[in-house]
């Protein structure tokens, strides 16, 4: 049997990146915390914690962090029937997000679950391409995703397309685009980049024009700010249309031409475990992508 009162020891560990942190989170001394972890890892025989600032878990600690996850969650399941209150540590939903539906369509999914779910979300903000990863690892029991590719112990259904537009103010259109956008002139112009793996600017180059995009490039990792700074002029980008249409409506942004718009397709996957805060999630982020993005 695993000791849990260790695991959560651990588990607040990582959560608060010291055992100094989790020991006042706890309400015991670090030497108890450290005990405990350092308990634990001799029974099972490894380590489950690199010690550092902050501290990260081993790939084994990281399993056994979702385990209990999981068990806390499934103990708030059958907590009415045995009569609990229910006034102990809310249990809480572990989800990956991409940050431009964070931004867009995901709050009022949130919104929906939070108003009587009785359950906490911690939120994971990474891209859209890599959150499935997350679910993985174990990070996460749930993650808006454009990977399609089966997890187990996971279902997958689709959301619908998040759409996007290449905008650029009308002052840098004319600077960088006055002879139209080409080859050349892409490869000249300044563009954002959400983060290093952000593929999606290159990807309407090549849809778009043909070319494969190697130009100067501002790192913007803000979906709000990636669009401010287009506004601003800085540099041209993929931008959601859901937070783009009513700039551009105003002409304070402009389509790239030839105006050809690249969709997203994401999905909601979600780990198979009979909890209803899991379910109750599950159709709230469904409703909301029905109203908010695109079928295809």
């Amino acid at each position: 049997m695993l000791d849990y009162a260790a695991l959560a020891a651990l588990g607040a560990v990582i959560r608060e990146g010291s055992f100094e942190r989790a020991a006042g989170a706890l309400g015991i001394t670090p030497s108890a915390v450290s005990q405990r972890v350092r308990g634990l890892e001799e029974r099972l025989g490894a380590i489950l914690v690199i010690r550092g600032q902050p501290c990260r878990p081993t790939e084994l600690g990281r399993a056994l962090l979702a385990h209990l996850d999981r068990v806390r969650l499934l103990e708030a399941e059958i907590a009415p029937a045995l009569g609990s209150t229910g006034a102990g540590t809310p249990a809480v939903l572990k989800v990956a997000v991409n940050a431009d539906s964070l931004a867009t369509w995901f709050p009022a999914a949130a919104a929906a679950f939070g108003r009587d779910a009785g359950v906490l979300l911690d939120l994971t903000l990474d891209d859209e391409a890599h959150t499935a990863d997350r679910l993985r690892s174990g990070e996460v029991i749930g993650a808006v995703t454009a990977d399609p590719a089966p997890v187990p112990g996971c279902r997958t259904s689709p959301l619908g397309n998040l759409s996007y537009a290449a905008c650029a103010s009308p002052d840098f259109l004319a600077r960088h685009f006055a002879g139209g956008v080409t080859a050349a002139a892409l490869a000249r112009a300044p563009v954002l980049g959400f983060d290093r793996r952000d593929r999606l600017q290159a990807r309407w180059a090549r849809e778009a024009h043909g070319v494969e995009l190697d130009a100067p490039t501002h790192w913007v990792p803000s979906t709000h700010g990636f669009l401010d700074l287009a506004l601003a002029g800085l540099a041209w980008g993929l931008q959601p249309l859901a937070l783009a249409g009513a700039p551009l409506a105003e002409g304070r942004l402009v389509e790239l031409p030839p105006k050809r718009r690249v969709a997203v397709k994401l999905h909601w996957t979600v780990a198979r475990l009979p909890v209803t805060a899991l379910r109750r999630l599950t159709d709230a982020v469904r409703a909301a992508a029905r109203t908010s993005l695109e079928e295809d």
